[in-house]
């Protein structure tokens, strides 16, 4: 079995549903995503996943992935991973795009960068690094972690450079698998919220 990544973003947070940049500050699950890490747990426990039995599972340290994984019932098989923190976005953290926008008209991330932040570069070079990881035996793995830094690893799993993860965004609490076709790297869902749909 060639392996497979499967990608859950963190629930929701007051900063993720307000818009502000949410990189390397704290911000705890709101109730409503809370509920959504148990049912996104309800779901990886169901056919197909069945609870994933042999897969290896790792969380961002920071509370708001780590709790989603707890929640859905991953904790005690999670180890914590650095790789997986959400973009340091330095002078940028707490802002949202509008108010960005407004200091710095055209401004894209994903082209431009941040200031006193992560650097594209070093961005790309955590998302390989879990890359790697993940496709380094015969199994498939569990990620729990943040939107930008798992759309970068969308981007990068394709062999893509990481502005290309602008194309592909990612709702609170969603489900992507990343896996392979014909031999080549391929997405096989994105952005999936189906468990939050009653």
């Amino acid at each position: 079995m060639a392996p497979r990544i499967l990608l859950a973003r963190h629930g929701q947070t007051a900063w993720s549903l307000s818009g502000k940049h949410t990189g390397r500050t704290d911000v705890p699950l709101l109730e409503e995503g809370r509920q959504g890490a148990k049912l996104l747990g309800e779901r990886l426990h169901r056919p197909p996943y069945d609870g994933l039995p042999d897969v290896e599972v790792r969380t961002s340290p920071l509370s708001r992935a780590r709790e989603t994984c707890e929640l859905a019932g991953f904790g005690d098989r999670a180890e914590h991973w650095d790789a997986l923190l959400e973009w340091d976005y330095g002078a940028y953290e707490g802002m949202t795009p509008a108010e960005i926008q407004a200091v710095r008209p055209g401004w894209l991330i994903w082209r431009d960068g941040v200031p006193e932040g992560e650097t594209l570069a070093e961005v790309t070079a955590r998302a390989d690094e879990v890359v790697a990881w993940a496709r380094s035996a015969d199994r498939d793995v569990l990620v729990f972690a943040h939107g930008h830094i798992l759309r970068s690893i969308g981007a990068r799993w394709l062999g893509l450079p990481l502005d290309f993860a602008a194309r592909i965004r990612l709702n609170p609490t969603s489900l992507s698998v990343l896996g392979w076709a014909y031999g080549e790297p391929a997405v096989e869902s994105w952005n999936d919220v189906g468990h939050l749909v009653p």
